[in-house]
């Protein structure tokens, strides 16, 4: 089953960020410009693209565990920690 996303602006932003970063990457390609500076450049693009997935990833756990209860918040606050530190 699929659901519908609703987007914070925080990932909103993150991503227009990450597609900026990838033009920078495509100009540094095109100009000719050090390969060690393109993969630092391209580790920053993917970074940006998994926080991304995962600050969605936890709206929809928040989403999901709303109705648990007043011990969910602490819950919900762990687990957001740890899906972000596999970032």
């Amino acid at each position: 089953m699929s659901e519908v996303l609703t987007a914070s602006p925080a990932v909103v932003n993150r991503l227009k960020r990450a597609q900026g970063q990838l033009s920078g990457v495509l100009r540094m390609i095109e100009d000719g410009r050090d390969v060690d500076q393109i993969v630092h450049q391209l580790k920053a693009v993917s970074s940006a693209i998994d926080r991304a997935g995962f600050a969605i990833l936890v709206v929809q756990l928040r989403e999901a565990v709303e109705d648990v209860g007043d011990d969910a918040e602490a819950h919900v606050v762990r687990l957001e920690k740890l899906f972000l530190s596999l970032a």
